[in-house]
């Protein structure tokens, strides 16, 4: 089934009617509707998300195919760039090898989702999250709405689908993430040319394939069109040099737009649609929207309203999770906020959420040749630092165009799995103590500074807590004795007794606690590659 023409525009004209649905049979006033103020005013963030504290992503499509890192469907279009300048060397000229040539080269056929859900599980995971389309505009579900999906061209199955039914066997929780808002001013640049060169001029692919010209090739009964969204903003004629269109990109179809496209309504409909399908198919338990706020006006306050309101007809509550970013004090109290790349130098009262990945969003091959992973320890450091300001970390482990992760990958995720069999109960189902913790090391808040941060020194001391439990957890093993000084004997942390410490996986140890901290003597014994101190006595927690 699909929505032709008239459906999708009288939908988009439609929004604000989008959230209802009969399975719900609460009356209309207890409903959430598609506006900020009725968001805010029934939501609740569940405890399954605050307790889960670390979740997986696949952020996996057909971009991981050229295996030459992020945005390479949008990058391959822009003469001068390193991966415009990989692609005609590799594949050929963009106006005959364009982006859709991948499609049917992504075949998965080494991916394990058993596998690798068995791996994630044992590095701690208790979400799961797979990507359900990115700015490129390719379902990977069975979608209703959008013909250009992976049961129909690429692998030929549902990932989502598979995903969703992995994930839930090994008991995580299950997110989606949706990126496609995007797509109608990110793949503008397939609509360009070569403003230098023996092919100056030459239209990319994107600007002049029809449905029709498919009629003897794999893409057969597709139109190429609603993959890359129609010409939105297309780079005018005559432009003279490389800096000159590139630099009309930045200005116009570069720019991070949140808003629908203003003379395509088609766009936004089809959007919201798609939307609706995916969380009425898989049921998820998060959605992630790659959008400042909600995307698309009303199309995104609609969705996140149709999805609240139908958890609610599936479970009686709406406990279920959607993240946005850059949201104001209002928006926080609808949805989660999400923070790409980025740190909280604050314990936030609200649950929150990072994401990142151990390499490039999409599989870097140049990046593993020259050992550019983070570190097992990395990803420790950070999800500690994370969960003891209130938040959680979603953590991408890119895969390969086949499916497959490298063996360096394999070694991040056994290193926190030997990480979390000793000390996961110090994270999940944990909750922020007084204080995130201690020490020298700051952070800029904010998105996208991962590579300003300085390394954690063993005086940054972060902590959690578990009923009657403080736990401190130290970001590296210190030199000999451990000061906490947020448990001198008096200051504004310092209320409670302080009765055992124990290393855990390690043993009861000797302590003091004086005016400068409570000093603790560590052991030569190392359980795991960074401590975990619990700490107990009345009044601490």
């Amino acid at each position: 089934m699909s929505l032709n023409r008239r459906d999708l525009l009288n939908l988009g004209a439609g929004l604000a009617a989008a959230s209802t649905t009969p399975a719900f049979a609460a009356s209309k006033s207890k409903m959430f509707q598609p506006s900020w103020e009725s968001l805010t005013g029934g939501y609740k963030t569940p405890d399954w998300f605050r307790d889960a504290k670390l979740g997986i992503w696949s952020h996996w499509g057909p971009q991981c195919v050229p295996e030459f890192g992020d945005w390479y469907g949008r990058q391959m279009y822009q003469q001068g760039n390193p991966v415009y300048d990989h692609h005609v060397k590799t594949y050929g000229h963009p106006s005959q090898f364009g982006f859709m040539e991948f499609i049917p080269r992504w075949k998965a056929e080494k991916w394990d989702p058993e596998g690798l859900m068995r791996r994630y599980k044992a590095a701690g995971a208790k979400y799961f999250m797979s990507m359900a389309n990115h700015h490129d505009n390719l379902d990977m579900f069975d979608s209703r709405h959008h013909a250009w999906n992976t049961t129909r061209v690429g692998p030929g199955r549902d990932i989502v689908g598979t995903w969703e039914k992995v994930a839930r066997k090994h008991g995580l929780r299950f997110g989606v993430s949706n990126h496609s808002a995007h797509a109608w001013h990110w793949w503008q640049t397939a609509y360009g040319y070569d403003a230098e060169g023996a092919l100056k001029g030459r239209r990319y692919d994107a600007y002049s394939l029809t449905k029709a010209d498919g009629w003897n090739q794999w893409w057969k009964g597709l139109d190429p069109q609603d993959l890359y969204t129609g010409r939105n903003m297309v780079i005018p004629d005559g432009v003279g040099s490389i800096a000159a269109a590139n630099a009309w990109h930045d200005k116009h179809d570069g720019q991070w737009l949140e808003t629908p496209p203003p003379n395509n309504p088609l766009f936004t409909a089809n959007w919201l649609a798609r939307q609706n399908d995916l969380v009425d198919r898989y049921r998820p338990d998060l959605v992630y929207f790659d959008n400042y706020g909600l995307p698309l006006g009303k199309a995104g306050l609609s969705a996140t309203a149709h999805y609240y309101n139908q958890a609610r007809a599936w479970r009686g509550a709406a406990d279920v999770v959607v993240t946005g970013k850059q949201l104001n004090d209002l928006q926080r109290k609808g949805i989660v906020e999400d923070v790409e790349r980025g740190f909280s130098d604050r314990l936030r009262p609200e649950p929150w959420q990072t994401d990142t990945c151990i390499g490039s969003w999409h599989y870097d091959r140049p990046l593993y040749e020259r050992d550019g992973y983070k570190s097992a320890k990395d990803v420790i450091q950070r999800l500690i630092d994370v969960v003891s300001k209130n938040g959680c970390l979603l953590l991408s482990i890119p895969q390969r165009g086949d499916g497959s992760i490298d063996d360096k990958e394999e070694k991040v995720l056994d290193g926190m799995a030997g990480w979390m069999a000793v000390n996961a109960e110090a994270i999940h189902g944990s909750r922020p103590w007084r204080v995130y913790g201690e020490g020298p090391t700051r952070f800029v808040e904010g998105m996208q500074n991962e590579g300003d941060a300085k390394p954690f020194q063993a005086t940054d001391i972060r902590f959690t807590t578990k009923g009657e439990v403080l736990y401190a957890l130290p970001m590296a093993w210190p030199a000999g004795e451990l000061v906490i000084e947020s448990l001198a004997t008096s200051g504004p942390t310092s209320a409670g007794e302080v009765q055992r410490v124990e290393l855990v996986g390690g043993g009861a140890l000797a302590f003091k606690r004086d005016g400068k901290g409570l000093r603790i003597a560590m052991p030569d014994a190392r359980p795991a590659f960074t401590p975990v101190l619990k700490i107990s006595g009345p009044g601490l927690v």
